[in-house]
């Protein structure tokens, strides 16, 4: 059977399982945080959340309890699969340069099926919720989001040779992400809605059954392993021992130049996930607290909103990477989620919860430019390597700013629910101040090409 070179299906059927249930899974520990707390139901006859908006009321009270303890368990969930889902990361992403990547992309979809499995289950049989520990848990040691884009990223590195059309082919995958899970966040609200949790816990496994088939019968991988190594695999001390080789010499036959900057960009892209990922993390908690009680319907047009941003900043990284340079990119991307973010912190209206997005056009920019920025320093045997850093990042930096800001979310909501937003703003100086940096020294654009060694241009006159 012949197989194909073409890995966005997969994104995009992953992508879209992973967001659909994701809104839901965060409004059933709502519903079922208040049943078991108050010992009645959050939702009205037509399947929608209610939301007292009368101060006095003691609904209200019980309502901005039931927030508080929603945002600490979604921390202590978030904890439970971070530390599994690292260790994996890092491991599979790194190796994928010797064994292949087609690993990094079953093994995470395998997770999610079971997650989704065990999410069904706990619906359909109204298990306690701290059953999602366990979930969670077991999930996690099949790798995660981060895991799953890792090796998706470098599958589509290891095809790219013109450095543009790295740059491109990286932002549409982020495009993919962005419209799949704002199509799919449009369509929770509505699947449960009519369907329930449960049956959207079951259509969530079956996109998954169906893209581990697409991936293990027709895809078709981008490292070839030798008979040898097929016939001889590693033990886990080798392969344990060979990954971090892999990241070690990464970073300890680089000239000096080259290490610095691999360390700079990567620091800069950790500190804008954080801000980014912990502010924009808090919309659906925001959103269903008063004064906007959005329904699941409106939160779910919400996340489609969001769809506009991940296509507007595909857009920009496609047009602004042929008259500007990569740096200055990133800047326009961060001052964008800055304005949008502040914005959204003193938006008490629906008009104007929607209008946050106007601002925030161009906020995904930074993200893809940053891994293009980072692919573009390194050989193509330590594609792998670099997105496994990037990898770990993502997973290690989502996890932290999400705990964090759910804390403060938690601490802040009853007296100013928008500080969280505020805070994340402030902290986009970081990668701004690092980035005025770089452009302060002597960095520049055709640095990315100099630190590659001269050997990259002799395979590439080979192949050709």
């Amino acid at each position: 059977m012949r197989k194909v070179l073409l890995v966005e299906p997969v994104i995009f059927v992953y992508v879209f399982a992973t967001s659909l249930t994701s809104p839901v899974v965060q409004q059933f520990i709502y519903r079922k945080l208040w049943e078991e707390e108050y010992n009645s139901t959050a939702i009205s006859s037509d399947n929608s959340s209610h939301c007292e908006r009368n101060k006095s009321s003691p609904t209200y009270v019980m309502q901005k309890g039931v927030q508080e303890k929603t945002s600490f368990f979604n921390m202590q969930l978030d904890l439970t699969g971070a530390v599994p889902s690292l260790i994996v990361a890092f491991i599979i992403v790194a190796n994928g340069d010797h064994q292949g990547r087609k690993k990094s992309l079953v093994l995470p979809s395998t997770g999610a099926l079971i997650a989704d499995i065990f999410l069904t289950i706990i619906s359909y049989f109204s298990l306690p919720i701290s059953v999602l520990f366990l979930v969670t848990f077991i999930s996690g040691l099949f790798g995660s989001m981060a895991t799953f884009l890792g090796g998706g990223f470098a599958y589509i590195a290891d095809q790219c040779h013109d450095e543009k059309q790295k740059t491109t082919r990286i932002a549409v995958v982020d495009l993919i992400y962005g419209v799949v899970s704002g199509l799919a966040g449009l369509s929770s609200g509505y699947f449960l809605r009519e369907m329930g949790f449960t049956w959207t816990f079951v259509t969530a496994s079956l996109l998954h059954v169906v893209n581990i088939i697409y991936i293990t019968f027709f895809l078709e991988d981008t490292v070839h392993i030798s008979e040898f190594q097929q016939q001889a695999p590693l033990s886990y001390k080798e392969y344990l021992k060979e990954t971090i080789s892999g990241v070690y010499m990464l970073f300890k036959t680089a000239p000096s130049k080259k290490r610095i900057l691999i360390i700079v960009l990567l620091f800069i892209f950790m500190t804008y996930l954080f801000t980014m990922f912990g502010g924009s993390s808090l919309f659906t908690l925001y959103e269903l607290d008063e004064p906007l009680c959005w329904t699941e319907v409106y939160i779910g047009y919400g996340a489609a909103a969001f769809t506009s941003v991940s296509l507007t900043s595909f857009l920009g990284v496609y047009l602004f990477s042929k008259c500007l340079k990569d740096i200055y990119i990133v800047f326009i991307g961060i001052f964008s989620y800055i304005g949008g973010i502040v914005m959204a912190a003193f938006a008490k209206t629906t008009l104007l919860m929607f209008l946050v997005r106007v601002p925030s056009l161009f906020c995904i920019m930074p993200i893809p430019v940053l891994r293009s920025m980072l692919s573009k320093v390194v050989l193509p045997s330590e594609q792998g390597a670099v997105f496994a850093c990037i990898a770990c990042l993502e997973i290690l930096t989502g996890t932290i700013s999400l705990s964090v800001f759910n804390v403060i979310y938690a601490a802040t909501v009853a007296w100013f629910s928008g500080f969280s937003f505020l805070l994340s703003a402030s902290l986009c100086l970081i990668p701004l101040g690092v980035l005025c940096w770089l452009l302060c020294t002597s960095w520049n654009e055709e640095d990315l090409a100099l630190l590659v060694p001269e050997e990259v241009s002799s395979i590439d006159s080979v192949d050709s």
